[in-house]
């Protein structure tokens, strides 16, 4: 008889082979898995009690906390629906998502009910909100008491079909209202299977989690390093001061995060320089980081740098970057600039770069097309949206608007989003590629490109940058630096110094908010341009 693939296994295999074993550590807070999973039945128990049924919705607005991560075990042992929701939005935005949802039941985190508190009059399925950290709201439920008061007797579960629904994601919107993704148990569970394989997760591990919970799941994260009975670290705020301090208080072996937080982490090394004993790997995704990133990783502080790739509606990964055994003789300056790359795909995973005739592009590293998959991974569809599904999912393809080229080893690239790429005089430039030439300055911190109109080219470059602290540099310095750099045609032909770029709450840049900010400045009128 096939055993269906349900998420709760993993706990399940936690609690019998690590149950002793301290593994969840939150603030001042350490639980065995034992303990976990006497919370994860109070909470089925209490959601329960709260009318809460199979298929139903159930919410949460909290940083990376053992309540956010007991959560998902505890709202899947009932077969229902955990919608976690991005800390960084607006209140409109979350009556949108929550009535959308159809939401049952809300937690939210004390410090991120003043997002809720003005709208609840808005939210026309939300039955009950129960407050994590509950200091002064009296009129909403405090958690650790209603927690408290439930059994911790093992739950009698719903029958759960794999690939029924266990997490409803929204995407950001940028475009429009955010849509929701459905993720099924069979999705995030075949997912973990092949991610825990890549990223090479043991037992011994103890993961940091920087990377938000509500992100795609943390990666599918909670899943994979509780199956294998890793240790995990809750982290509230990702400051470096503290990622700092949870790696060396904890031993923390691996991190997820955006490529911007690892710089950020690089600097304050730099700084710095903390004493870090233990090896630890860092998984990457979002926009390409430069090689710089790798080799100062790498060289300078000695952690392994691992690029993967994926999107949302993929569960998410569906492409790591690591160096195949027969390729470890190349120069290690080419190693360095494979392994920033998004690579090439996972066990179970398809993934190709085709042209707008469906045909796949040369393997010379210069054509560009846009990056297709199909998987276990690739979600049941959007939630209450069949004309954005039909267009996302094509003959069992995922279409994921990144476009990329493929290298002579078969290693994809992702060279921009569609909405990103830069024509300048026929010519597509990778903004991308311009953002990784920037990142070798000496003064620059952080930089995002973005197409701004040109009278003779059509669009050309324009860069937003952060200086590093006690460095000066002139628009014309940075010019000149990419001119240097790439081809005069790549080269950027004004510069916008700004103290701090826009980002999600997972820390990556939001040219959207870029782009809408250098409208307002110009209006209508393009700026001054350097030919």
């Amino acid at each position: 008889m096939n055993v269906p693939l349900i998420l709760n296994q993993f706990l399940d295999r936690a609690v019998s082979l690590y149950g002793s074993k301290e593994a969840i550590y939150c603030d001042t807070r350490v639980f065995t898995y034992n303990e976990l999973n006497h919370r994860v039945n109070r909470l089925s128990h209490g959601l329960k009690g709260l009318g809460v049924k199979k298929g139903e919705r159930v919410a949460y607005l909290a940083p990376n906390t053992v309540e956010m991560l007991e959560g998902f075990y505890g709202v899947f042992q009932l077969g229902a629906v955990m919608v976690p929701l991005n800390i960084r939005l607006k209140p409109d935005d979350y009556v949108f998502i929550l009535n959308h949802s159809e939401t049952k039941v809300l937690f939210v985190d004390q410090d991120l009910y003043n997002l809720i508190e003005p709208v609840k009059s808005q939210l026309k399925t939300v039955e009950k909100i129960i407050i994590h950290y509950k200091e002064d709201y009296s009129e909403e439920t405090d958690y650790d008491q209603w927690l408290s008061s439930q059994s911790d007797l093992p739950f009698q579960r719903e029958f759960i079909d794999e690939n029924d629904v266990c997490s409803l994601l929204y995407t950001s919107g940028t475009t429009g209202n955010p849509k929701g993704v459905m993720l099924t148990h069979r999705n995030n569970y075949l997912h973990a299977l092949t991610t825990m394989h890549h990223l090479r997760v043991q037992d011994q591990d103890v993961l940091l989690h920087v990377l938000p919970m509500f992100h795609v799941n943390g990666w599918g994260s909670p899943f994979y390093y509780t199956a294998n009975g890793a240790a995990q670290v809750c982290l509230r705020k990702a400051s470096p001061e503290l990622i700092f301090q949870a790696i060396q208080n904890h031993k923390v072996s691996i991190m997820h995060m955006a490529p911007t937080v690892l710089n950020s982490l690089i600097q304050y090394f730099e700084k710095n320089d903390p004493d870090i004993t233990q090896k630890l790997r860092v998984v990457i995704a979002g926009s390409a980081p430069p090689p710089a990133f790798v080799s100062r990783l790498e060289r300078e502080i000695g952690w392994e740098f691992i690029q993967v790739y994926g999107m949302t509606e993929s569960s998410p990964l569906s492409t790591f970057s690591v160096i195949r055994s027969h390729l470890k003789s190349l120069p290690i300056e080419e190693q360095y600039r494979m392994k920033a790359k998004a690579g090439y795909q996972m066990i179970g995973c398809e993934v190709k770069v085709v042209n707008g005739f469906g045909e796949e592009v040369a393997h010379n590293g210069k054509e560009i097309g846009e990056v297709i998959t199909r998987s276990n991974g690739v979600m049941k569809g959007y939630w209450k949206n069949k004309e954005a599904t039909m267009e996302a999912i094509r003959d069992g393809w995922l279409h994921t608007g990144d476009m990329a080229t493929v290298d002579m080893y078969g290693n994809i690239d992702i060279v921009d989003r569609k909405k990103d790429i830069i024509i300048s005089g026929g010519e597509n430039i990778s903004s991308i590629e311009i953002e990784g030439a920037l990142y070798e300055h000496p003064a620059v911190i952080e930089a995002a490109v973005i197409a701004v109109p040109h009278e003779k080219w059509g669009e050309t470059p324009h860069a937003f940058i952060v200086l590093k602290e006690n460095h000066e540099v002139t628009e014309q310095d940075i010019i000149t630096f990419t001119r240097e750099k790439l081809a005069h045609f790549k080269a950027v032909t004004a510069v916008t110094f700004v103290e701090a770029l826009p980002k999600t709450a997972s820390g990556k840049i939001q040219k959207i908010h870029l782009r809408n900010d250098y409208w307002e400045v110009k209006g209508n009128t393009p700026g001054r341009f350097v030919n």
